[in-house]
């Protein structure tokens, strides 16, 4: 249900910011290493820093707001 709107934003912000997919089945430790309980889970970085995270299914435009205030 994000994933494409992820991807969406993907291309929108291209050379502003990186964009990455991880299956957390396949690679638990992630999901421990910064406490995903519920899927999906986005997380922002911002010089290799977790700076905010999205919990859920949310809208574009929710999104879209989060990433431009780390981007600014």
């Amino acid at each position: 249900m994000v994933g494409p709107v992820v991807e969406e934003l993907a291309g929108e912000y291209e050379g502003k910011v990186k964009v990455g997919k991880v299956d957390v089945d396949n690679n638990p430790s992630v999901s421990m290493k910064y406490g995903i309980r519920s899927i999906p889970t986005l997380l922002i970085f911002k010089n290799g820093e977790v700076v905010d995270q999205v919990v859920g299914a949310v809208p574009k435009s929710v999104l879209q707001k989060q990433l431009d205030a780390q981007v600014a």
